[in-house]
């Protein structure tokens, strides 16, 4: 006869504040909008009413033009009205996707003013929280945002406590970071407000096998996104990373690690097939590219903020990259600015 084996504990969700969710639940989907996310929030809902047997949460859709929406992928949805009147205790979601700069307009930054003003809880899906921030209302609060546009707003909100988590709940804020992060906001929200035991039931439908709280992080590991278990390595590529607008010289970064420059140049060369000079260049220019994509930020001001003293050098470190300049990446992403003359 086989031995019996106890099931392994489920894992304790963590308390929140409860009126965070209510009963109604108000998504504004703003143009181009991000269909995973979009759907990770709003499908545990269905599914905590199918499975209560019961309904425990309702939920519209909302647009700034009042009819329709439409998704990053082309999918367009239809809505049930505009940026009119929502139920007091209606916590209310801004679905964000592609340019979400575009997309946040004076109107929709006003209703969300007036709707902080009259006390509903307020969140941001993927890039809605860039449009929490530009309204004001994340000032002082911690909150999250995917990871590609986590520099961006550093830059633009400096106010905004701003983390790398899966998901951040604070006051009557919450946030979290796109792709199926909204699953585990919502799955946390279910379990705070219905009980542990719904929240695991609608993840096995969801088949969903581990619910992630507020402190697991939205990235892989270093060594995982590189594919290299090598924890001297990892070391320095976090250094290089919270070093962007101040790099710091191979020989510091060898130091720092407990290494010799030469010891440093063999291991990029080994694992990464690039000089620890070259890869560290190819971290900021990703990071200036966000910059220039996602923020209103000049040229300059972006070389700066990356580690460019001379916006000519930063010119060309960056077309022989991406092979356009900056001048021409911000052209195709908002208002031209004129190239300077190189340098003679």
């Amino acid at each position: 006869m086989s031995p019996t084996h106890a099931a392994p504990p489920r894992q304790a969700l963590p308390r929140h504040d409860p009126a965070m969710l209510g009963q109604d639940v108000v998504l504004l989907l703003l143009d181009q909008f991000t269909m995973m996310a979009f759907a990770a929030a709003i499908e545990p809902l269905r599914l905590a009413n199918q499975v209560a047997g019961r309904t425990l949460f309702r939920w519209q859709l909302i647009s700034e033009n009042g009819t329709h929406a439409r998704a990053s992928n082309g999918c367009e949805f239809a809505v049930a009205g505009g940026l009119g009147d929502v139920p007091k205790d209606a916590l209310i979601l801004v679905c964000g996707g592609i340019d979400v700069q575009r997309a946040t307009t004076p109107a929709i930054l006003s209703w969300l003013r007036k709707r902080a003003r009259h006390g509903n809880a307020l969140g941001g899906l993927c890039t809605g929280a860039w449009t929490l921030a530009r309204a004001g209302l994340l000032d002082g609060y911690r909150a999250t945002i995917h990871w590609q546009n986590h520099n961006a707003v550093i830059e633009q909100f400096p106010e905004v406590d701003l983390t790398k988590s899966v998901f951040v709940m604070h006051g009557r804020r919450l946030t979290s970071a796109g792709g199926t992060a909204p699953l585990d906001l919502m799955l946390t929200l279910i379990a705070e407000t219905q009980g542990a035991d719904l929240a695991h039931s609608v993840a096995d439908q969801l088949v969903y096998s581990a619910i992630r709280t507020n402190r697991d992080s939205q990235r892989l590991s270093i060594p995982a996104r590189i594919g290299v278990r090598h924890p001297k390595l990892a070391q320095v590529i976090t250094i290089m990373e919270s070093h962007i607008e101040d790099p710091i010289s191979p020989a510091d970064l060898a130091e720092q690690v407990g290494m010799s420059t030469r010891q440093l140049e063999r291991l990029f060369r080994r694992y990464l097939n690039r000089s620890p000079k070259r890869y560290y260049m190819e971290l900021r220019l990703e990071h200036a590219r966000n910059l220039l994509m996602q923020t209103d930020m000049s040229v300059i001001n972006v070389a700066l903020a990356t580690g460019f003293t001379s916006p000519s050098h930063f010119s060309k470190c960056y077309r022989a990259h991406y092979s356009r300049t900056p001048y021409r990446e911000r052209g195709a992403h908002g208002p031209r600015e004129a190239e300077p003359e190189p340098e003679a």
